[in-house]
């Protein structure tokens, strides 16, 4: 069709989504009706006057980051109510987002990149943006107050590279939530196409050398679950809870829960969904 505007533009001036990559995943994942017919190409041109009706529910947050730390929170059994939390990567800020709405009393938002932060929380006064700001660099200067609550998710590095970096922020008494992506942390060699991991054996390596390098700098781990929802290209990715601990109090790998962990989901109603 031509003529008309975009889908994806057209939903976010009507009002329904506040980004056009939220309207493009409402788009694809079948929630858009134009004229009661509906519509899966976010390039549709939409003719004037045309009837637009979403058919899903309104997300809770500005990415789907948050449903993914909110799970894994959930899970944790962690309170964030009063916290004072640091978020590395935070990139749209879903994780941001989810600390927030859990009651965080603030949020330093660090980021490598810049003007990506959505709108609402870079006006939002309990939230401090610290943006073209590697962690491995940030100083403890930056942050003048001990951080309770530690939440990483990063692409194309390797969380191992600065574990003990975020001990310098975390009170002793602290929490780190991990995403772990087996991506960016399996060899080449292991990375199938489409820079996918579909082996359960390299999810378990890939856990194995994080939950090891974690008790090298002196963190134990508490807690390791799935994600909820995919990754990008269909990534399973997976939360690791870990909290300051003696040597001897971090235990080994726990082979068991391990292998729980990287089972392949069930075939049905449970399955993970990829992150579009």
């Amino acid at each position: 069709m031509k003529g008309g505007q975009r889908l994806d533009l057209r939903l976010v001036e009507a009002g329904l989504f506040p980004s056009r990559e939220q309207a493009r995943r409402a788009i694809l994942a079948g929630e858009i009706q134009v004229d009661g017919r509906t519509v899966s190409v976010p390039g549709y041109r939409v003719p004037d006057g045309a009837q637009l009706v979403w058919a899903g529910r309104p997300p809770r947050f500005v990415s789907r980051g948050g449903e993914k730390l909110d799970h894994a929170l959930e899970v944790f059994g962690i309170g964030v109510d009063g916290l004072t939390c640091l978020d590395v990567g935070a990139s749209t800020g879903g994780f941001t987002d989810c600390l927030l709405q859990r009651g965080a009393r603030r949020v330093y938002a660090v980021d490598v990149g810049y003007g990506q932060l959505a709108w609402k929380l870079r006006q939002d006064s309990r939230v401090v943006v610290l943006e073209r700001t590697n962690i491995r660099h940030l100083e403890r200067e930056a942050i003048p107050e001990a951080v309770d609550l530690v939440t990483v998710d990063v692409s194309f590095i390797s969380v191992t590279l600065f574990l003990d970096r975020l001990l310098t922020f975390l009170s002793p008494e602290g929490h780190l939530v991990i995403l772990v992506k087996p991506q960016f942390e399996a060899g080449r060699e292991a990375v199938g196409k489409g820079g996918v991991v579909r082996s359960p054996q390299v999810h378990r390596q890939v856990i194995e050398k994080v939950w090891e390098a974690a008790r090298t700098v002196g963190l134990a781990v508490h807690g390791l679950t799935p994600s909820p929802l995919l990754g990008p290209a269909g990534n399973r990715e997976f939360f690791l809870w870990l909290r300051p601990a003696a040597g001897s109090a971090c235990p080994p790998p726990d082979e068991a829960l391990i292998r729980a962990a990287v089972q392949p989901p069930a075939e049905g109603g449970g399955r993970l969904r990829p992150e579009l």
